[in-house]
């Protein structure tokens, strides 16, 4: 019986990250779960203006989710083979490099 009822949490928790990530508008408490911060850093991040939110009464603070993932994919660090690529460009572009 302990077994079926911990499958059913597991089976609840999937059912409900699913509708999360169909949601385009998260509330505060449903921006943690799908950034998966506390809610005192995420309140850190609003009050410095780090992170994009919405404010319509004045009160519940609202994100749009493709903010947030826009916001999770910024300042992408470059593979080894990219900087590579650019340093070899750049010594061919300035001939000092010839192939």
């Amino acid at each position: 019986m302990d077994e079926i009822l911990e499958r059913l949490k597991i089976i609840e928790k999937h059912v409900l990250d699913q509708n999360l990530i169909l949601k385009n508008v998260l509330n505060f408490n449903e921006a943690c779960q799908y950034l998966e911060l506390s809610q005192s850093h995420l309140y850190k991040l609003t009050s410095t203006g780090s992170i994009p939110y919405y404010k319509p009464n004045g009160k519940k603070l609202y994100f749009n989710r493709a903010e947030l993932d826009q916001w999770l994919l910024r300042n992408r660090n470059s593979t080894q083979d990219e900087i590579d690529q650019r340093a070899a460009d750049y010594l061919i572009k300035k001939g000092r490099v010839k192939l």
